[in-house]
Parts: C-alpha cells; sequence; structure tokens
C-alpha cells in the first residue's frame, strides 16, 4: 500500500493523540489501589475498616495486614520462694517467642508496655498495675499480698511483629485465705470521685452468650479517658480460672457499656475502672452465670 505525501502527514499529526489516548487507560497496579481495604484492629479482630484510623473500641491503630495469632507466652519469676502474708513479692516477666527466644522489643497497649492486674483468692484483693520495661526486655514489679492462699494474673502486652496477648500466672502465699466476698445485693457503689449504678442484661445472665454490662456513671461533669480508653475491666470467676479483660464496647454520655461473653455458669466478680478529674475511680459488682 502507498501513501502520498499529505496521507502520510496526517497519519505523523495522529499518532501523538493515540500515545496519549493509550496513557489514560488504567493499568492493573492503579486498579488494585482504588480497591477497597480491610483495615483491622490487632486486639478486636471484629472491628473492621475501609479506611486507616484508630479502633472505636479499644483505640489501637487499624492494621491493613495483622499477623498471625501466635501465641507468645508468658515466664513468671517470683522472690523470695516461700510467700508469707504482707510480705513484698518481687515479680519477673518474661516474654518468649514461639521458638523460646526471649522478646525485647513491645509495642505500647493504652499508653503502657505491659499491664497487670493481680486478684486475690478471697476476690477482695485487686490491683492493676504496669510492670517495668529492663533493658534485656523482662518486665518488674513488686506486690504486697495481704493475705495467705492464691494469686492469679493476667497481663496484657503486644509483641512487636505479633498481636496483643494476654497471658495468665500463678502464685502462692503461705496461710489461709479469707472468706470469698461475692456481694449479689450492691448495684450503687461511690468510689472516690464517682458513683456507678450497674446491671447486666438481658436477664438472667447466661454462660457462653455475650451479655451487655451497664455503668451509669455520676456525676458526668468531668469524665476523662484512662490509659487511652473511656473504662478498663476484669472479670475474674469465684475459682479464679477464668480472667476476662476488656473494654467498653459502647459509650453514651456517662453511661459505658462493656460487652462480655462468660464461658461458665458460676458467680464472677467484676472490676470496673473509670477516670474523673484525674482520678481514677474502681468499682467491684458481682454477676452470676447461668446456664440456659
Amino acid at each position: 500500500m502507498q501513501f502520498n505525501r499529505r496521507e502520510c502527514l496526517q497519519l505523523l499529526s495522529a499518532a501523538p493523540l493515540l500515545q496519549v489516548t493509550a496513557s489514560k487507560k488504567p493499568d492493573s497496579s492503579q486498579a488494585d489501589a482504588s480497591e477497597p481495604k480491610d483495615w483491622t484492629c490487632p486486639m478486636d479482630p471484629d472491628v473492621h475498616s475501609d479506611k486507616p484510623g484508630k479502633c472505636p473500641r479499644c483505640g489501637m491503630q487499624l492494621l491493613l495486614h495483622v499477623p498471625d495469632r501466635v501465641e507468645y507466652p508468658l515466664r513468671l519469676t517470683i522472690e523470695p520462694r516461700n510467700l508469707q502474708p504482707n510480705q513484698v513479692v518481687n515479680l519477673t516477666l518474661t516474654v518468649v517467642d514461639p521458638n523460646g527466644s526471649p522478646v525485647k522489643h513491645f509495642e505500647t497497649v493504652h499508653e503502657k508496655l505491659m499491664h497487670l492486674f493481680v486478684v486475690g483468692e478471697d476476690l477482695t484483693f485487686f490491683q492493676h498495675i504496669h510492670p517495668v520495661a529492663q533493658a534485656n526486655g523482662d518486665f518488674t514489679i513488686s506486690v504486697r499480698p495481704p493475705a495467705g492462699g492464691m494469686y492469679r494474673l493476667l497481663a496484657d502486652y503486644y509483641p512487636s511483629g505479633a498481636v496483643p496477648q494476654l497471658a495468665l500466672g500463678t502464685f502462692f502465699v503461705a496461710g489461709t485465705p479469707p472468706a470469698k466476698q461475692l456481694d449479689m445485693g450492691r448495684r450503687e457503689q461511690s468510689s472516690t470521685n464517682l458513683t456507678a449504678s450497674f446491671h447486666a442484661e438481658p436477664q438472667p445472665v447466661l454462660a457462653g452468650f455475650e451479655m451487655r454490662l451497664v455503668y451509669d456513671l455520676r456525676p458526668s461533669e468531668g469524665l476523662e479517658l484512662y490509659l487511652g480508653v473511656w473504662g478498663h475491666m476484669l472479670a475474674a470467676s469465684e475459682d479464679l480460672i477464668d480472667l476476662i479483660h476488656i473494654h467498653p464496647f459502647l459509650v453514651t454520655g456517662s453511661v459505658i457499656q462493656f460487652n462480655a461473653i462468660f464461658p461458665r455458669a458460676c458467680k464472677y466478680k467484676i472490676w470496673a475502672q473509670f477516670q474523673r478529674l484525674s482520678q481514677v475511680n474502681t468499682f467491684a459488682f458481682t454477676v452470676e452465670a447461668k446456664n440456659l
């Protein structure tokens, strides 16, 4: 096929237009970039978002790719070995990876590298404390158990490159523990500068089903975030086998709701902590979960 001079010029002038038109066609990488993303909370994996941000429940940063949920166990060292009531107990907590090697790097969880809950066998002793990180990766802290019996620990930590972890520990103090304190009657309580009314719904509280634990706080003025969230809760079964640590599911003004599943039919002591005007208020109520 032959072209005259005019036809050749027309073809040449059209070539740049063809190139521009072709460059506007989206490539596969651009198409991938526009696809919806699934941002997930590393602590509450049921929380999802199509954009980055913080978890509305626990306040942690959402991740686009959450690592596999692999266990990072806790090793507990206690000194002295023979513990007595009202004696200082030195705790050393060592987190190890799945291969058994000590972990040295941690992410911050609610403003701390580690949270530690300590509960006594009589269910009156309760502490929410924060062990101090050491250069070798260990965490250390001291407690003074007031009576004999079993003490249960729940540690909350976040090894770098993993997901947040909850781990249990136990130590024993010589002597007979006092009788358990499980008051089922109280539904209102006052603390440092705050009063809380408490109820669980629906009724009756059933083991294995999600329950709503609701606190109505008064006065409402001056309520503040406590360690990054509007409240912290620990529930302990009466035999101290089960310890549950959760954060608010829903906050409406001064009404704060936690959602919890009690794994077994028994009584549970529940401690909840809220902050008002820089003061931490701790409330303790008891619920009884029953079988369906």
